[in-house]
């Protein structure tokens, strides 16, 4: 396993888009109402807006390889 070292903008950005995936993964998890009709999810703009302040703080806004390659590194798939 690689182990890449962070700045701390880069971090940030990382744990923002954690997030905003968890975030995401959880609407789609309640998607269903209680009736069983869809509903699309919910997401807070505050966590979307936090993700893309901390993308654009570490200068990944618009480089979604380097950002995606970050993420890869700092949190492996198990």
């Amino acid at each position: 396993m690689t182990t890449a070292v962070l700045t701390d903008h880069e971090r940030t950005a990382v744990q923002a888009y954690l997030r905003l995936l968890h975030t995401v993964r959880a609407g789609f998890d309640t998607a269903q109402s209680p009736a069983g009709t869809p509903h699309p999810p919910v997401v807070p703009p505050s966590v979307l807006a936090e993700a893309e302040q901390a993308l654009e703080a570490a200068g990944l806004a618009g480089n979604e390889e380097a950002f995606f390659r970050l993420l890869r590194d700092w949190c492996p798939r198990p």
